[in-house]
């Protein structure tokens, strides 16, 4: 079985920062595309930042500047570098990752981890 495990969220001040990471773990072949997905209250689940396996990324305009998105693929683990908080960035965030693993290529999803920024 595959699993992505997060870690690193919590509570902090606006203009405070914050690093998540998300390990993948199980049989894995080899991993595309990792993301960073975030639902706040009352809202649809959004995409928030992406990054290949060759590095490259996106990021949705609301975060551009601020957050960071990397990836240690020796290591199965994508982190997000969140700095410059604000306290519309409160949600849950959630990890993804597009793995071909057990002969089978589909979207794993982290359990999420809560990320609060208070004004």
């Amino acid at each position: 079985q595959v699993q992505l495990v997060e870690s690193g969220g919590g509570a902090v001040q606006a203009g405070g920062s914050l690093r998540l990471s998300c390990a993948a773990s199980g049989s894995i072949f080899r991993i595309y595309n990792m993301d960073w997905y975030r639902q706040a209250p009352g809202k649809q689940r959004e995409l928030v930042t992406s990054i290949t396996s060759a590095g490259s990324t996106n990021y949705a305009d609301s975060v551009k500047g601020r957050f960071t998105i990397s990836r240690d693929n020796a290591k199965n683990t994508v982190y997000l570098q969140m700095n410059s908080l604000k306290p519309e960035d409160t949600a849950v965030y959630y990890c993804n990752a597009d793995i071909w693993g057990f002969g089978v290529r589909r979207d794993y999803w982290g359990q999420g981890t809560q990320v609060t920024v208070s004004s």
